[in-house]
């Protein structure tokens, strides 16, 4: 018992102080029980509880050392409870960012009857059944061609309402994995499903990955299913005038990427005549700047992945290609608004990223941009359903409810 307690109690620290330092295999781990722990911490709690319980039962527990195991373990489970409710601050971090962008006042431009409809945070099923994806009401197509060429065949999928409502604003997710796994089917579900149950059309997509794809390979894919979107989502629903593009670390990387290099030839080949620009972007805890120019970054672990799996060059050799694959060395005033979702205790990407981003933005006249620093939140918090992330999806709507307000009034 005192083992497992200690375990326990390892655990609970975890999630309030990740690993940041060296080695670097240690971060890896913290992300592994931070994210499981952080974001399914009641669940933790209930399986130590019975536990706990079992071998109390069964007349495991003897003394004052195992007496002191159990306090031990009682304090883990009080600072799981406790991280469990801070997480409603999420919301907060969210509106205020969304206020940084648009204003004091943005959510005034959302009818109040939307508004009311906006969740006021989790319902009870979704923090008991946090992989419960299937939502009442929501269609989804799957596998959908958006390219064909040789023995290449790139595929996406589309969520709708049943109603299927006319000229739905639309959200398009790029999925993440360090740019070689991962796939549409994995990420962003509770996100889909509650906007495409309140009226939007969302699309995940499949991109070529690394190391068989080589970059821009990867921006390519993406840009063309957003031109096969614009071309086709009107069929679903959709509206393509309104997109909004969101993805998360690689994903974030690719959607910062995809909003700020709007129509750029050199990712268009074959289509460089084609609108490649989106309304708005929610890039969540992406890297930014693959130059390391600021020093965001302490460990070489992402330079050696890029070199070796994703660029194929190092950034001595080919600087230039490097910069060209930078979100931030395309920042311009022609950005779209964009939203910037980062926690302060990911250990894969850090936090900096987006602070060097968001200044490179925010330093621009008339570009809307606003970061939301999460306290304590891993990478990947918003896999599944947990009470930060459904208070960060809901905060995320009301964003970008008002920018299609916006767009709706001109």
């Amino acid at each position: 018992m005192l083992i497992l307690s200690l375990i326990w109690a390892w655990i609970a620290w975890n999630v309030y102080r990740p690993w940041h330092g060296k080695p670097e295999s240690f971060g890896v781990i913290s992300f592994a029980f931070g994210l499981l722990a952080g974001e399914l911490p009641l669940h933790f709690v209930a399986v130590e509880f019975l536990i706990t319980i079992g071998l109390i039962a069964a007349d495991g527990l003897h003394g004052l050392l195992d007496a002191s195991a159990v306090l031990i373990a009682g304090a883990s489970w009080l600072a799981l409870a406790q991280f469990h409710n801070q997480a409603d601050g999420a919301r907060e971090e969210v509106l205020d960012a969304a206020r940084q962008a648009l204003g004091d006042d943005f959510a005034d431009k959302i009818p109040a009857q939307r508004r009311r409809t906006i969740p006021p945070g989790p319902a009870p099923g979704q923090i008991i059944h946090p992989f419960g994806y299937q939502v009442p009401g929501v269609k989804r197509v799957r596998n959908v061609a958006y390219f064909r060429e040789h023995e290449t065949e790139l595929k996406l999928d589309i969520f709708h309402h049943e109603t299927q409502p006319p000229n739905a604003p639309v959200l398009v997710q790029i999925h993440g994995g360090a740019w070689i796994i991962g796939n549409k089917d994995q990420q962003a579900l509770p996100l889909m499903g509650q906007l495409a149950s309140r009226g939007w059309v969302c699309v995940t997509l499949q991109y070529r990955l690394s190391p068989a794809a080589t970059f821009p390979d990867n921006i390519i894919d993406c840009k063309r299913a957003l031109v096969w979107i614009k071309e086709n989502i009107a069929n679903y629903g959709g509206d393509p005038n309104f997109i909004a593009v969101t993805g998360g670390s690689a994903g974030g990387h690719l959607s910062a990427l995809l909003a700020l290099s709007a129509n750029n030839p050199d990712f268009q080949p074959g289509f460089e005549d084609k609108d490649t620009s989106v309304q708005a972007a929610v890039p969540f805890y992406g890297i930014y700047d693959f130059t390391n120019s600021q020093e965001q970054r302490q460990h070489p672990g992402l330079e050696n992945l890029l070199t070796k799996h994703v660029l194929k060059c190092s950034l001595s050799d080919n600087p230039e290609l490097w910069r060209q694959a930078s979100p931030l060395y395309h920042v311009s005033d022609k950005a779209p608004p964009m939203l910037l979702i980062h926690g302060e205790g990911d250990t894969l990407a850090p936090i900096a990223e987006s602070r060097v981003l968001y200044k490179a933005l925010k330093e621009i006249p008339g570009v809307r941009v606003g970061l939301a620093e999460l306290p304590y939140a891993q990478h990947a918090f918003e896999l599944w359903y947990s009470r930060r992330s459904v208070q960060v999806i809901c905060a995320l709507e009301y964003f970008l409810s008002a920018l299609h307000e916006e767009h709706l009034k001109r």
